[in-house]
């Protein structure tokens, strides 16, 4: 299996589910940005424990690997829970969205987009991409999330930029958004 078609069957699952999501982390950042190479797809859904057993059924025990168990935890917590495929080796991180202010942001701010010809899914915009990486590499540290946020400030040119200004102040990484904006401004990046 390819990364696209677990996409592709992970995003018409939930589609057929009405579980509403959002791509979101290193995909959208590739869509947005520039390529790079990733094994997992982050997706922020919002579904309740009721969802689970539907969503456990379109993922086969045979193909891939998906806990009831940590499901539940995770939606009972707002936590993440994971669809492998051991096989490709490839994995989907779920998160269901805790629905505060930034959540309901996101999913207000959702943009259908085509990652393949012959489908279209809901990505998380640029913006909210690039702020949920500020605020990865402020929890981790690591520099591929200011590469990601440089690579996405220096393609999308349409970018808000006073809606990032006002977000990254309210999730209190300001500085990060700084020094992402100075690496774009310097051209050498991270």
């Amino acid at each position: 299996m390819e990364q696209d078609e677990l996409l592709r069957h992970l995003v018409d699952s939930l589609e057929r589910l009405g579980i509403p999501y959002l791509v979101t982390g290193s995909v959208a950042t590739i869509f947005y940005g520039e390529p790079r190479f990733t094994s997992d797809i982050d997706v922020v859904v919002q579904m309740g424990v009721e969802a689970i057993d539907g969503l456990v059924d379109v993922f086969p025990p045979a193909d891939f690997y998906l806990s009831r168990e940590s499901a539940r935890s995770a939606v009972l917590r707002s936590g993440q829970f994971n669809v492998i495929h051991p096989r490709s080796g490839l994995k989907v991180d779920l998160m269901v969205a805790a629905m505060d202010d930034f959540d309901r942001s996101r999913f207000s701010r959702v943009r259908r987009v085509h990652p393949s010809a012959d489908y279209s899914a809901s990505f998380a915009s640029p913006e909210d991409v690039i702020l949920k990486k500020l605020e990865f590499y402020r929890d981790g540290g690591s520099d591929k999330h200011l590469r990601d946020s440089a690579s996405v400030v220096a393609v999308t040119t349409d970018l808000d930029r006073q809606y990032i200004v006002e977000w990254a102040e309210r999730l209190g990484v300001g500085d990060v958004w700084q020094r992402v904006l100075e690496a774009v401004d310097r051209t050498d990046g991270v």
